[in-house]
């Protein structure tokens, strides 16, 4: 029988998370170029982007950080990959862009929703290709968990 646990449904629903805000964001940026032609499109990308688009990079964000909480919690080193640190950088932009991406749709401008979707893909192709990155530097006697390590002197 199989064998489920918590941290394996919590990453399932990141994935479906993603999957649904990265999804909202390339439909909502084919229907932008109807609005311009059509009357009755008009303000219905901002909208599906608030609802849609929103909170599912808001839900996909606030279930990362519970994954990654709980790595740490289990006495894993997450921060010692190196992707993880560009990750979440552009994670951070790809929040702050959607964001402001419902009044920039309203304001019929497509820049910002272009750029969230930019780092949506970017930042799951870091993760996707997490091992071309290698692992970030450890600073000598500093660990994550309060041990501190012992090494040779210089």
């Amino acid at each position: 029988m199989p064998h489920f646990n918590a941290y394996d449904f919590i990453k399932w629903l990141h994935l479906v998370a993603l999957a649904m805000g990265g999804g909202a964001a390339m439909v909502i940026l084919v229907l932008v170029g109807f609005e311009d032609s059509r009357d009755d499109l008009k303000g219905m990308t901002s909208l599906l982007w608030k609802r849609t688009a929103a909170w599912a990079f808001r839900l996909a964000v606030v279930l990362g950080l519970v994954l990654l909480f709980m790595r740490i919690h289990d006495g894993d080193q997450p921060f010692a990959a190196a992707y993880l640190h560009w990750k979440l950088t552009l994670v951070f932009f790809l929040l702050m862009c959607s964001e402001m991406s419902p009044r920039a749709l309203a304001g019929a401008r497509r820049g910002v929703v272009m750029l969230a979707f930019m780092f949506f893909l970017m930042a799951t192709f870091v993760t996707v290709n997490k091992d071309a990155f290698g692992t970030a530097k450890r600073v000598r006697g500093a660990s994550f968990n309060g041990a501190v390590e012992q090494g040779p002197n210089p």
